[in-house]
């Protein structure tokens, strides 16, 4: 028997590199409504399916559809997930488990079409410029990777345009970034913006900035960063100023978010609006309220008078990417 109502109940996904977000999602009085969601460690399982499957063995519920917002560029209903060992494919889900209607998305599609379902209050203003009703709208989503979505005003309506824009080239604007390129060129070859505006990023510029100090770390905290995750632990480290090498690292990291944001905000003119989403944009929202950002943002010469003009605002939602591709599956 059913755990929940008989009414449409979908299966969502948000499937990214460290953690799967899957819930059970209905309509409420027009709105879209989380009934059940569960995470799992993403890196744990051996696939996608494994996981849908344990989630649909405790939950017992009946789906119309499913859809699922994955890390990773999705061609004719697969894709090979860019920091996780998986190949997805809609058909294998949609066979093993029954469903009539699957749908792999990307993960910054799902969060771009969560965009208009989000309250005032799940959005915080870093630039209060003013929107372009009919402006196209741009997504930057920093997390275990770096997301990069479009949203394009067309015949009336936003449509989420897919990307792979975090692995664009690095483009250094400063002489400290440029040191910074040509060390990782020397280690790996191509350095995509990934490398740097992502969580992992972050102890890479720490580490980088380590090496090209005299000053030494404070005594607590190697032991800090070699048993828990360092990414983490630079960030609240650095908004507690408590190091300074950690400051400096959040800041060059949050100046590279800048620049990536501005660079997008130009490239797709996004007069309606820049956001800011993934998991860490919400925890280091003191850091991105301080100057350093939205000077990163607007440095762009000739065009700095629009992009002041563009709404910045960072989603606090952390289920959005869920709620985006839940209503994905309501009109498949």
């Amino acid at each position: 028997m059913d755990n929940h109502s008989s009414e449409k109940v979908v299966l969502a996904g948000d499937i990214g590199g460290t953690k799967t977000n899957l819930g059970l999602v209905g309509l409420k009085e027009g709105r879209l409504s989380i009934m059940a969601m569960v995470s799992f460690a993403s890196r744990e399982a051996n696939s996608l399916e494994d996981i849908i499957g344990r989630f649909l063995e405790k939950e017992q519920q009946t789906v119309s559809a499913a859809c699922f917002g994955i890390a990773g560029p999705v061609i004719a209903g697969v894709t090979k997930t860019t920091n996780l060992p998986w190949i997805v494919a809609e058909r294998s889900i949609r066979e093993r488990f029954r469903l009539r209607k699957v749908r792999l998305i990307n993960d910054l599609v799902a969060t771009a079409n969560s965009i208009p379902l989000l309250a005032r209050n799940e959005l915080f203003p870093l630039n209060e410029g003013v929107a372009d009703p009919e402006g196209n709208i741009g997504l930057v989503a920093p997390g275990t990777g770096l997301g990069v979505s479009l949203m394009v005003f067309a015949e009336g309506r936003l449509l989420a345009v897919p990307s792979e824009g975090g692995h664009v080239d690095f483009a250094p604007k400063n002489d400290q970034e440029m040191e910074l390129l040509r060390h990782l060129q020397a280690e790996m070859g191509h350095v995509s913006v990934e490398r740097l505006a992502s969580g992992p990023g972050l102890f890479t510029i720490y580490e980088w900035l380590r090496g090209t100090r005299t000053s030494h770390e404070p005594s607590w905290l190697p032991e800090r960063l070699q048993n828990e995750d360092p990414s983490k632990v630079i960030s609240e480290v650095g908004l507690a100023k408590r190091a300074p090498l950690c400051e400096e690292a959040l800041d060059m990291f949050v100046s590279i978010i800048g620049s990536t944001a501005g660079n997008l905000a130009l490239t797709g003119l996004t007069t309606g609006g820049m956001y800011l989403g993934g998991g860490i944009s919400p925890k280091i929202l003191p850091k991105l309220k301080e100057p350093v950002f939205l000077n990163s943002f607007t440095d762009k010469g000739r065009f700095t008078d629009l992009l002041l003009r563009i709404p910045v605002r960072v989603i606090l939602n952390d289920k959005a990417a869920l709620l985006g591709a839940a209503g994905c599956a309501f009109k498949i």
